[in-house]
């Protein structure tokens, strides 16, 4: 389980922090994750009931909780709140979005705090199996690239004759579903092969996986 910690700082005190203009790189399809956020008291009267809560969270970033409530914060003092994640593999590699906090206390005052995030590429090159299989008539061939790369994916009959093309194209960094429709095909075991071009190694990638076509 990998681990990524964004350590922040939020002051409950009558001046706005300013926006921190580092991007956060979060760990793609991913879990175990953590944002510690420390509310600040810097005020002279102690803080009760303040409340941290997250906004504005992408459909692929997954909280265990986006509501915390902190009894206290003595004057001076700091609190943490922490809030535990995980990142969907369908999340945009390297697209840059903005997350916020927002810190409210029992006086009805607020304060926002924004961060930048986004999520890194794959580590490595990987072809999943077919869902579902065995299928009629079509089927999900989903995929992961660490780069922009150039992608060729195609179904064979057990002569090695080709039979269709589902992608012959460009495909950006991160997770792909592609969906095959094998309506005119005849029932029987298949082999779907992805060759991806030189820009993962330095030479062409493939790689091969059976699925069964049952009608």
């Amino acid at each position: 389980m990998r681990k990524h910690t964004v350590y922040l700082l939020a002051a409950i005190a009558l001046q706005q922090l300013a926006v921190a203009q580092t991007t956060y790189r979060l760990p793609f399809a991913s879990s175990g994750n953590v944002v510690e956020l420390a509310v600040a008291n810097s005020s002279a009267i102690e803080a009760k009931d303040v409340r941290v809560s997250v906004q504005n969270a992408p459909a692929w970033l997954h909280f265990t909780q986006k509501d915390q409530t902190i009894s206290t914060v003595a004057a001076g003092e700091e609190q943490l709140a922490t809030f535990a994640f995980s990142v969907d593999k369908s999340a945009p590699v390297g697209q840059e979005q903005t997350l916020s906090f927002v810190i409210s206390n029992s006086k009805g005052e607020s304060w926002t705090k924004e961060i930048r995030i986004a999520v890194a590429a794959p580590e490595t090159f990987e072809l999943f199996q077919n869902y579902p299989n065995p299928f009629n008539p079509t089927t999900v061939i989903s995929y992961q690239l660490p780069v922009d790369s150039k992608v060729s994916l195609k179904v064979y009959n057990l002569l090695g004759q080709e039979v269709a093309t589902v992608v012959d194209g460009e495909r950006k960094a991160g997770y792909h579903q592609e969906t095959l429709n094998a309506r005119s095909l005849a029932s029987g075991v298949y082999v779907y092969q992805l060759v991806v071009g030189k820009e993962v190694t330095g030479r062409e990638v493939i790689s091969n996986k059976a699925m069964l076509l049952l009608k």
